[in-house]
């Protein structure tokens, strides 16, 4: 699978009257595009005596795409949920869903791994083992790439179907280079070369959380994840390591930043204390990424002011009331969502081409 690396592209789907898509595809570690083609056809445009398209229409509208999954507060995913059962907040004021599915695609996700040369290697090896145990999980028609980090990040297997080659991949891993974990620059990198992926994605982020001397910031972090319709899942290597200094202030603010890289995308995070938790926890992230409702809404009365709206997600009868649901006991239980908790608007009207 072959996807763009281009950078800083909004986390929404753009769409208008008429909408012009550009067929373009480079490996995950691939550079910018050339603009070589576009340049010719211009060329020959001029050539055989024929116009050059003229920018013509402005983008009035922009559509809002959320990943969804509902489950109840013991971890039990809500199937069966209609259009109806959603109801989506933009800054407090209710929209319409104009588009609404259960996600069926095969899984498209790149594992974030941690490896570094900290702690004597021992977190590089312990993050292998448990990438190693994920790829159980997939199925064969699911996607997955391989990047690692340590002082820099590391496409070590582009987008395959092929398991056994990214298992092959992990085994053959060399002992890390530096002792740095630039944890912050790995995000940023590789959600910039995931933004012209097709379809919904995600990222597993395999990590003690912690950042050394990355160039960008726990800011440019959260804002770049803003931007992203990429959803992050955190699996933490330090929980058991630190069980008995849990009120270490550098601790805890690695696990923070793990838990809202996850709340801030939809996604989850986990602190395994235990080594026999990880393949329910792969488990869940396989079967969260399945279980997904894809929805979408354009924004009434857009705004185009390139400011982060905050989304709310409800669930709730077709009446509009809370909905309510029980366990086999018949014991009230408590619903939890996990979507994107916003999208950054558009900063000013965005121009499309149309041939006349």
């Amino acid at each position: 699978m072959r996807i763009l690396s281009k950078k800083h592209a909004l986390a929404l789907v753009m769409a208008s009257a008429v909408l012009i898509v550009a067929a373009c595809s480079l490996p995950l570690n691939a550079g910018p595009r050339s603009q070589s083609a576009h340049q010719t056809e211009t060329q020959l445009a001029m050539e055989v005596g024929q116009k050059t398209p003229e920018t013509t229409i402005s983008l009035e509208t922009a559509l809002v795409n959320l990943d969804v999954l509902v489950t109840d507060q013991d971890g039990r995913v809500l199937s069966g949920l209609k259009r109806e059962n959603f109801r989506i907040l933009d800054n407090g004021k209710p929209q319409t869903i104009t588009h609404f599915e259960r996600t069926s695609a095969p899984i498209t996700i790149a594992m974030l791994m941690e490896y570094s040369g900290s702690a004597y290697n021992y977190f590089a090896y312990k993050a292998a083992s448990w990438g190693s145990n994920f790829l159980d999980h997939l199925d064969p028609l699911d996607w997955v790439a391989l990047v690692t980090y340590d002082i820099k990040p590391t496409v070590q297997h582009d987008f395959t179907r092929n398991k056994a080659e990214v298992q092959q991949t992990l085994a053959s891993l060399s002992y890390p280079q530096f002792r740095e974990a630039n944890m912050y620059d790995a995000i940023i990198d590789t959600l910039d070369r995931l933004d012209r992926v097709k379809g919904k994605k995600a990222v597993l982020l395999i990590s003690t959380g912690a950042n050394t001397m990355s160039a960008g910031t726990l800011d440019d972090t959260l804002e770049r994840i803003k931007q992203s319709d990429v959803t992050v899942f955190s699996v933490c290597l330090a929980e058991s390591e630190h069980l008995h200094s849990v009120g270490t202030t550098g601790y805890l603010q690695a696990k923070n930043q793990l838990q809202t890289f996850a709340n801030l995308s939809g996604g989850t995070a986990w602190f395994p204390r235990f080594e026999a938790e990880i393949p329910d926890i792969f488990k869940s992230v396989a079967a969260f990424l399945r279980s997904q409702y894809s929805i979408g809404f354009s924004p009434t009365h857009l705004v185009h002011d390139g400011k982060y709206h905050k989304l709310t997600v409800e669930i709730v009868r077709p009446d509009g009331s809370p909905l309510i649901v029980t366990d086999p006991k018949g014991k009230r239980r408590k619903l939890i969502v996990y979507a994107r908790e916003g999208y950054m608007a558009p900063s000013k009207r965005i121009a499309v081409l149309q041939e006349k």
